[in-house]
């Protein structure tokens, strides 16, 4: 068992944890074995949240309507941001509107929007564009018989699928990744006014960039999710512009950020398992358990937090007042040793359990299908390609445990002289 985090440290009901702790970003999941051996419930001294790891808890809490993403202020469901510092007001706008700081009946109203105008379209008829976007990128660095991953293929296949099922450039992907990565910045514990600061000018730029092409596209409507929220828009009144921003920086950010570390970390989960990709992804039923189990095994998203509405006692007598903030470690779930035989092995042919990597309940994660489809075929697409991947360099992850994602992914391969793409 390799060695504890240094701040790690969990008795009488007390995790002791420090999340900027490079023991522990780089491998959580040792603390997490050990945190389950300690019941799975514990008070987070560090955050001063009740910190939750069994699946069965985590689970339940993603479901059970007396908890929620944030205390709405009113019956309508939202937040009041008012008390918010000056330098963060631009920021918080966008928040205030956000699916992820809403509840019903709010959160009701444009989660519906959003599910008619984006997950009920056909996201199989996606598959032959990511295809092809996933080809030419590996065209780019085929014959070179090297490639740092992330750079050259995790983060722009991700970006140009959303992109372009939003309605915005892809060739503006750049401007879209430095906005996502400095608000996204802001959910990192013990964030500095340095990242607010950034974060907050993000959000301002993000902002009026996504209404310039909503005026676009109110005078050249197309087939895309900015064209379909206008048309709500101008439906009685279902939502308002900034709303729609809201929503677009929020799909736009969750739409890429969790796929480009779920494409780094899957990649170096299949190598280091030393199992042949050939047989992973022989058919759709095994590259489908192939996906599933790279999600559970090394899931990009790390923390859900949510919030009491009422007084509440889980089991063992823990007990959560009105406002208090439960943080659900969704990585440590996922490696529940009571749930998953062996959670520490990438086993794709395991059999299928739940796994939490997309939450659960009313903020379960609107862009699962596509998720699950870029990463078949992204992942699909580079092993056959590229059969005889191997690491150049020991990956290293980034200072975001949050966001568990590789900082970067050098890889080596038989250089391959020919093309697929046109």
């Amino acid at each position: 068992m390799p060695p504890l985090p240094a701040s790690f440290g969990v008795a009488d009901g007390v995790l002791r944890l420090d999340p900027r702790d490079p023991g522990f970003y780089q491998d959580p999941y040792t603390a997490y074995e050990e945190l389950h051996r300690h019941g799975g419930i514990a008070r987070w001294a560090e955050t001063g949240t009740l910190a939750v790891a069994d699946h069965g808890t985590v689970s339940a809490l993603l479901r059970d309507r007396r908890f929620g993403r944030i205390l709405p202020a009113g019956e309508d469901g939202r937040p009041d941001y008012s008390d918010k510092p000056p330098h963060l007001a631009d920021f918080y706008a966008i928040e205030a509107r956000s699916l992820l700081d809403l509840e019903p009946p709010t959160h009701t109203r444009l989660r519906s929007l959003v599910t008619r105008a984006f997950v009920s379209r056909q996201i199989e008829h996606l598959a032959p564009r990511i295809g092809a976007i996933a080809n030419e990128l590996i065209d780019g660095f085929a014959a070179d018989g090297a490639v740092e991953l992330v750079e050259a293929y995790a983060t722009p296949l991700p970006v140009r699928v959303i992109a372009e099922l939003i309605g915005v450039p892809s060739t503006d992907a750049p401007l879209l990744v430095d906005w996502s990565h400095r608000m996204v910045a802001m959910y990192r514990l013990g964030r500095t006014q340095e990242v607010e600061t950034s974060a907050n000018a993000a959000a301002l730029d993000f902002a009026a960039y996504l209404r310039t092409v909503i005026a676009d596209k109110r005078r050249r409507p197309a087939e895309d999710l900015v064209s379909a929220l206008i048309a709500a828009e101008s439906d009685g009144g279902c939502l308002d512009e900034a709303e729609m921003v809201a929503t677009l920086v929020l799909l736009l950010n969750a739409g890429h950020e969790a796929t480009v570390h779920q494409i780094g970390n899957a990649v170096k989960a299949i190598i280091e398992s030393g199992q042949d990709p050939a047989g992973l992804f022989c058919n759709p039923d095994s590259t489908a358990a192939t996906v599933e189990e790279c999600l559970r095994f090394d899931t990009p998203l790390h923390l859900f937090e949510r919030v009491a509405q009422e007084l509440v006692t889980l089991r063992d007598g823990w007990q959560l007042r009105r406002g208090d903030r439960v943080a659900l470690l969704l990585g440590a779930a996922n490696h529940d040793p009571a749930v998953f035989d062996r959670p520490g092995e990438f086993l794709a042919g395991r059999a299928a359990k739940p796994h939490v990597s997309f939450g659960g309940g009313i903020h379960f994660c609107i862009g699962a299908p596509l998720a699950r489809l870029e990463l078949a075929i992204a992942l699909g697409t580079l092993f056959k390609r590229l059969p005889d991947l191997f690491m150049a360099a020991a990956p290293h992850y980034r200072d975001s445990w949050h966001f568990r994602g590789l900082e970067r992914l050098d890889l080596r391969f038989q250089p391959q002289g020919a093309t697929l793409t046109p």
